[in-house]
This record gives structure tokens, C-alpha cells and sequence, in this order.
């Protein structure tokens, strides 16, 4: 089969199509067909060798963890799935190495589910990495009902999916995010709060004692605890950004992992007009370079695909 892989680290140059034996699925697992798979910031992080021991030097690897497709085959002991079917799964990458920049990857069946009725592949494919994340870190939070929650980089995919499921949830948004996020922002029911130098000034001005909750989606650092209130809650994506807990505020660092149960009530969401699919553009895998070059310049709004 056809695959996107690399055998050393470093720019989007590195990547390439390669001929590799295309995978069995073993007990408790299928295999998908690819449609799309989505282009995430990790395998920008994975590719560059920023991992350390975590991804040793040497062998070839396919990055990718989400993908849409549809079944390919089916190990004698999976029920509930048959081929032809669509579906969405997530690849748990760091453990397995089942890479989805390829034609077909191969999956435990607890980690796929149902494609949502009406969607195209390549907007299906948006939903599993990012929308667990966001899923994952409202559980984090455990906001009381109708609590304010502060989203920064609200109009990136972590942060849209998080202010959108807030939102739907009945809580009060507070999206940062900037200028041409706004219409975006204020019909998910966000307030929408402009991207500046100091945020946490003009988080204060929506919420004086604070926000409940607030998710760094944008990275910007841990001085962004000083708009939450005392006792409230923090989530943030990337260890390093992520500050030390003050003032009883709790402090989490999110993880998501493979999860179909989780998938499908995103999907009932997605076919319900409740959570929002985009697609910035898609690339066949001979131009994986470029779909890396084009998410690590940043802006983009919706998601950077890859296609067979």
C-alpha cells in the first residue's frame, strides 16, 4: 500500500510516498480503508524529532492519528462493524505507531465508530483527536452549571471545539481569538473577546473576579492563571505552558486517548448541527510537505487534510 512516511527527522521535506505491506488487523481489530486523514500539530512535533526518547532515531514511521474511511476488514472476534461500513477512529500513535497517512491503517475496534450521516470524509475526519480533546477537557474542568469558561485560540480546533461544546452545554463562553474569528464565535453563542497584548486584561473586563474555568487552547503561557478566579479551574495543552497550581485554583494537562464511545456522541452532535466541522484544505499524500508547511505557518481556520 501507499503510505506518507519519513526515515529521518526534520522539515516537511522529510516526508515522502513509499510502497509499505499493508497491516492485518489482529484480534479485537479492523482495518480502514483511508478517505482523509487529518494533518495535527503533533506530527509537525513527531516529524521534526522534538520527541527525544519517546520516538527513537532510525526506523520509518507513518504519522497520523485521525482518519475517516471505511472498513476494510474485520478480525473474526470483532462484532458491531462489517466491512463497507463508514467510520471515524483515532490511532492512540505514540503507543501503536499506526500511522493514518496511508491507504489503510489498522485499529482496535474500541477506538472507531459510526462516520457522521451526511458528512464528507474529509470534514469527518476533523472530529476524533480534537474533539476528544475538547471533550476531555470539559470533564477536566467539571464546570457548574452555567459557569463562565474562558477559551483562548477559540478560533483555532481545539479551541472552537471547546467553546462550541461549552457553549451548547449552557455555559458563558468567553472566546479570545481575533478579528476574523468573531462571526464564527458569536453564532456558537460565544461573547467574543478580541485577541491583545494583555488578555488576562481583557478577560477581566468580561469577568472582574475571574473566570470559572479557562482552557489555554493558544498557548500563551501560564500567566493567563491570573484571570481565573480563586478556586476555579485551568487546563492547558502543552506541559512546558501549563503553570503550577495557586490560589486552590486545580490545574490540568490534558491527554486524550482512542475512545469510539466518546466518538459517537460527538458524531449525534456533528448530525444534529451541534458541533461544527471545518476543513481549511486537503492535499494528496504527494503533497504531505506542503500540508505540514501550510498548519506549522499557523491561522489556519478548520482543519489541513491529507487524502490518498
Amino acid at each position: 500500500m501507499r503510505a506518507v512516511a519519513m526515515t529521518s527527522f526534520g522539515g516537511p521535506e522529510v516526508l515522502s510516498v513509499v510502497e509499505i505491506p499493508t497491516p492485518e488487523p489482529e484480534a479485537g481489530q479492523v482495518r480502514v480503508r483511508v478517505a482523509a486523514a487529518t494533518v495535527n500539530n503533533f506530527d509537525l512535533v513527531a516529524r521534526a524529532g522534538w520527541l527525544g526518547g519517546m520516538l527513537p532515531a532510525g526506523p520509518r514511521y507513518v504519522l497520523g492519528w485521525d482518519v475517516a474511511g471505511e472498513i476494510d476488514a474485520v478480525a473474526p472476534d470483532v462484532t458491531g462493524f462489517a466491512p463497507g461500513d463508514a467510520v471515524i477512529g483515532m490511532s492512540d500513535w505514540l503507543d501503536t505507531k499506526a500511522g493514518t497517512y496511508a491507504e489503510y491503517v489498522v485499529l482496535n475496534a474500541a477506538s472507531v465508530t459510526r462516520a457522521p450521516a451526511g458528512a464528507t470524509p474529509l470534514q469527518a475526519a476533523t472530529i476524533p483527536v480534537n474533539g476528544l480533546t475538547a471533550l476531555r477537557i470539559l470533564e477536566l474542568l467539571d464546570p457548574a452549571p452555567g459557569a463562565t469558561i474562558a477559551v483562548t485560540g477559540a478560533g483555532g480546533a481545539v479551541g472552537g471545539y471547546t467553546a462550541e461544546l461549552a457553549a451548547g452545554r449552557g455555559h458563558r463562553v468567553l472566546a479570545v481569538a481575533s478579528a476574523q474569528d468573531e462571526a464564527f464565535l458569536t453564532g456558537l453563542g460565544a461573547t467574543f473577546v478580541p485577541r491583545s497584548d494583555d488578555p488576562v486584561a481583557a478577560l477581566r473586563a468580561h469577568a472582574p473576579d475571574g473566570v470559572d474555568a479557562l482552557v489555554d487552547a493558544a498557548t500563551i503561557g501560564p500567566e493567563m492563571i491570573a484571570a481565573v478566579r480563586d478556586g476555579g479551574a485551568y487546563a492547558g495543552l502543552t506541559p512546558p505552558k501549563t503553570p503550577e497550581p495557586e490560589r486552590g485554583i486545580s490545574v490540568h494537562r490534558v491527554h486524550v486517548t482512542a475512545d469510539g464511545a466518546r466518538l459517537a456522541e460527538l458524531v449525534s452532535l456533528a448530525e444534529q448541527g451541534r458541533f461544527t466541522l471545518r476543513v481549511a484544505q486537503d492535499f494528496p499524500f504527494e503533497q504531505a510537505p506542503q500540508a505540514h508547511a501550510m498548519l506549522a505557518k499557523g491561522g489556519v481556520r478548520g482543519r489541513v487534510l491529507l487524502t490518498p
